[in-house]
């Protein structure tokens, strides 16, 4: 019965997205829709783009193994998403932006703009490789395969309609998607608290410990304190720049924004998921406390919980409902990864660099060959990653946050500071990203600071480099 409706599931999801799509003419219609698409749609896709199968299982393993800490993240990514609506989209609307690295190439020049496109291509591909591992962990379970299998076969469903269908379709069958996980999620909670002893509720001292929400580390000393992942002041302010990264200057997200083709539904959708994206980490984490409750502390790994609790406990069908779930939350993710990693080689790199005139089929044509490509290079980065005893989402979190503060400090520095030219912006970027990267190998503070640390050094490197004469030219 559960194979019967995954297999269903599956495809009937590749079947929305071939159709969904559309037909395209150009590369325009293949990356940023050919007709408008409603703002709320967007806002659901990117909720699910960003969700992916580790948010699924890693969020409730995480809140099994400590408390509901986590969510001090969440109030940071709202205050992240404002930030972009009111700071860097306006700019994105102002001309023709195809990616969101044009903006980088019209402020300071063509070299930033690859930098940049190379070094989201190198971030992503490692992040989403992390995720897609994440989520065959479900399908071998369920399926008694190899890790390899299971990737090999959520990788070819989404492959399937992104080739096809293009963004339009990812945006459509993600929307779709958040509607399937989130129903998933809602059956488990309530199959779980039927079977638990509700008296495990009264329990005072341990609802105070397991779903403590905010945590402000004064107790700490200083050092202990920026070490410390899950604190108020790390949720705001590392959550805040952490989410002013990943969705103002991230192809992923960027490229469903530039969709709507309208600064003002840009703005309703993402603060509109920042809202939702609290509610919705909530109930992950609330899955991982009656995880707990149901089990009592145990051996296993942290993402390994909700999966096996899916595959030994529930019964045949909702196991099956809920590892659809899952692979929704892993299929929106990934689809979107190999859309957006195939229009920033496209259009950054390839026409960017390209003197030759190609007509739009030929566009098209290598449009779609590079999507082929980057599911590949994903399918091998979850194959390097299938080892890892990190629980995954920290683990891509933290992979992304390596080079998001110097992303974000980038174009920061090109709103904020007129002087700055190619040459200090190509230095200052490289400079946040040596520091960040100083910062992770010595274990200096905790990885939800990478960002904001990466930003200040790319804005200080900017201010000063530019009251030089011999870098501003003078």
């Amino acid at each position: 019965m559960d194979l019967i409706i995954v297999v269903t599931y599956l495809i009937v999801v590749a079947l929305i997205g071939i159709f969904s799509g559309g037909k395209q003419k150009s590369i325009k219609d293949y990356f940023l829709g050919a007709e408008k698409i409603p703002w709320i749609a967007v806002s659901f896709s990117i909720i699910a783009a960003e969700t992916s199968a580790l948010t699924f299982i890693s969020i409730p393993g995480l809140a099994y193994k400590t408390n509901f800490n986590f969510l001090q993240l969440t109030f940071g990514f709202l205050l992240g998403r404002i930030a972009v609506a009111i700071i860097l989209l306006p700019k994105y609307y102002q001309g023709e932006i195809s990616t969101v690295y044009t903006y980088l190439e019209k402020r300071f020049g063509r070299r930033i703009r690859t930098l940049a496109s190379i070094v989201f291509l190198l971030t992503r591909v490692a992040s989403d490789g992390v995720r897609l591992f994440a989520a065959a962990i479900p399908l071998y379970l369920l399926l008694n395969i190899s890790p390899v299998y299971a990737i090999l076969i959520i990788s070819i469903i989404a492959l399937i309609y992104t080739y096809t269908g293009g963004m339009k379709a990812v945006i459509y069958v993600d929307a779709f998607q958040m509607m399937i996980y989130l129903g998933g999620a809602a059956i488990m909670i309530i199959f779980i608290i039927n079977q638990i002893d509700t008296k495990i509720f009264s329990d005072t001292n341990l609802i105070d410990q397991k779903l403590s929400i905010i945590n402000f580390g004064f107790g700490n000393s200083l050092t202990d304190f920026f070490k410390e992942p899950y604190t108020f002041l790390s949720g705001l302010v590392g959550g805040g720049f952490l989410s002013m990264a990943s969705h103002g200057t991230d192809q992923l997200i960027v490229q469903r924004l530039l969709a709507l083709q309208n600064l003002r539904k840009s703005q309703l959708a993402i603060v509109t998921s920042g809202v939702i994206i609290i509610i919705q980490f909530a109930i992950f984490l609330f899955i991982g406390f009656l995880l707990f409750n149901f089990y009592g502390m145990t051996d296993m790994k942290s993402d390994e919980v909700l999966p096996t609790f899916i595959i030994n406990q529930l019964p045949a069908g909702i196991s099956g409902i809920i590892i659809a779930g899952v692979f929704a939350a892993a299929l929106s993710t990934l689809a979107g990864s190999i859309s957006s990693l195939s229009s920033s080689t496209m259009i950054d790199l390839f026409l960017n660099n390209k003197k030759d005139i190609l007509d739009e089929k030929a566009k098209l044509r290598y449009s779609r060959l590079f999507t082929v490509l980057w599911t590949m290079v994903l399918i091998g980065s979850a194959f390097f990653f299938m080892n890892t005893d990190r629980a995954v989402v920290e683990l891509a979190l933290s992979i992304s946050s390596f080079t998001f503060g110097g992303m974000l400090g980038t174009f920061l520095l090109g709103i904020f500071n007129k002087k700055v030219n190619e040459k200090i912006a190509i230095i200052s970027f490289l400079a946040g990203i040596i520091v960040v990267s100083v910062t992770i190998i010595l274990k200096i503070v905790a990885w939800t600071w990478f960002v904001f640390i990466g930003v200040v050094v790319v804005l200080f490197c900017g201010f000063v480099l530019s009251k030089t004469k011999f870098f501003i030219g003078e």
